[in-house]
């Protein structure tokens, strides 16, 4: 499938960080975004403020389509990449991210701004070296504020608003 030109697809799989930095997160069914604070139950991100502005901060919620996983893990031979590995909230299939930066989603019951592509870090490349290479644009996902309060469960649709 090409996702290059598409508006819509499905949440494959959610993700939760823990309090430890680092520490793998936890796959979950369903979760709620919360206005301005992102996914109730991330132990890392939710309600975090900006140490400069004190304002909400634009990593309130991390997305990448498992396409893009998909890619990378073959360029590395590594076989695959387990859904949650790479970090991201929530993994998608069959929508075009990268496209919606500057644009809302509705992911579920809730809606999101895109602020901007997420920037890889060097925990990638604990997962493979070479990951964080190839997660440079336009291969790693997105970052996103929650404008909406909504329930988001595994199989919802995303769609670019």
């Amino acid at each position: 499938m090409n996702i290059r030109n598409s508006r819509t697809g499905i949440v494959a799989s959610i993700h939760l960080h823990t309090t430890e930095g680092g520490g793998p997160l936890t796959s979950v069914e369903s979760v709620e975004l919360v206005e301005m604070k992102g996914l109730r139950g991330d132990k890392r991100y939710f309600g975090r403020r900006s140490r400069s502005t004190g304002e909400p901060t634009k990593r309130q919620v991390t997305l990448i389509e498992r396409e893009t996983l998909v890619a990378h893990a073959t360029a590395l031979e590594l076989g695959s990449i387990a859904p949650g590995v790479a970090r991201s909230n929530f993994e998608t299939t069959g929508i075009d991210l990268i496209a919606a930066v500057g644009r809302q989603l509705r992911i579920g019951a809730a809606v999101l701004e895109v602020v901007e592509a997420r920037t890889p870090c060097a925990k990638m490349d604990a997962i493979a070296p070479g990951l964080r290479q190839r997660m440079e644009p336009p291969g790693q996902g997105i970052l996103a504020r929650v404008v909406t309060t909504g329930i988001v469960r595994v199989g919802d649709v995303v769609e670019v608003l």
